[in-house]
């Protein structure tokens, strides 16, 4: 789905500047030494000192870079340019060492050699991508055999509702379960700053339940280990949130009976020698397996 994803592309591409700029990702406090990252990762993932890490989906860099002051060996992976060129700036100016590589993640194996102790994820990846199964198969060829895979992320079950910021309720407007056709957005601005005006405008999305990222994994060769939901999120999706002492969103309606993040974290039971179905065409990443 080539169209689909170059019109993503051009929107990241664009917002990058922006977001470095942005109060939301607060790069000033990150230089002065704050972690990016968010109390549940840290802890549900737990001490990743002297072991390597792949992030996928990693913007420009912040998370992956705090993984590195953590003790992680890290390697970050976007496919934007400007994405990755901001990331390797601020590792150079913070004195941290990263590796970051530009690439679409359904490429990857072509751009990138070696396995991992750790593949990450984390908030708002998902559901940049078409293909769940091709994504689980890049996730299991890059962990090392008894690795561990870590994703913390927007539940689909809150992206099903109207989140203008006049909405009162919950009303239902997007589907749950996977589509046929993409979903197409157009906006001006960017959850990191509402004001920036932008010219790439259209994106385009697909919801993935939990039920099919689950069932990806354990197909691509990894084991589920922890599988949690919550009543809370780390952005202000609807106008009738709040945010506790911990940074985190509640609803004040309706609170506790909708889930709006999940985290998983599974194993890969793969032995290295294993054949997890690779097949490239033309060099556009297609699988044949």
């Amino acid at each position: 789905m080539p169209e689909y994803g170059e019109a993503n592309r051009r929107h990241w591409d664009e917002l990058v500047p922006i977001h470095v700029r942005s109060q939301f990702y607060d790069v000033a406090s990150f230089k002065a030494g704050k972690t990016s990252l968010k109390r549940l990762e840290l802890e549900e993932l737990g001490d990743v000192r002297g072991q390597s890490l792949l992030h996928l989906q990693c913007h420009f860099g912040l998370d992956t870079l705090s993984w590195a002051r953590e003790g992680a060996i890290v390697t970050g992976v976007d496919f934007s340019e400007p994405a990755i060129e901001t990331a390797r700036v601020l590792a150079a100016e913070c004195g941290i060492d990263a590796q970051f590589v530009q690439s679409d993640v359904y490429l990857l194996p072509e751009k990138l050699v070696g396995t991992f102790d750790i593949v990450f994820a984390s908030y708002g990846a998902l559901c940049w991508l078409p293909e769940l199964k091709r994504w689980a198969k890049i996730v299991a060829h890059f962990l090392r055999p008894g690795g561990t895979f870590y994703i913390v992320e927007f539940h689909a079950m809150s992206g099903v509702f109207i989140t203008d910021s006049d909405v009162t309720d919950l009303v239902v407007r997007e589907p749950y379960f996977p589509i046929d056709e993409p979903l197409a957005f157009e906006d001006d601005g960017s959850y990191a700053d509402r004001d920036a005006k932008i010219e790439n405008r259209l994106t385009y999305s697909w919801p993935h339940p939990v039920s099919e990222i689950v069932t990806s994994l354990i197909e691509a060769g990894l084991r589920i280990e922890v599988l949690h939901e919550f009543p809370f999120t780390t952005k202000q999706w609807f106008p009738f949130m709040e945010q506790d002492s911990d940074g985190r969103w509640h609803l004040t309606k309706h609170d506790g009976s909708v889930p709006l993040l999940y985290s998983i974290k599974a194993t890969n039971q793969l032995d290295s020698d294993t054949d997890v179905g690779w097949g490239f065409a033309d060099g556009r990443g297609l699988f044949s397996g």
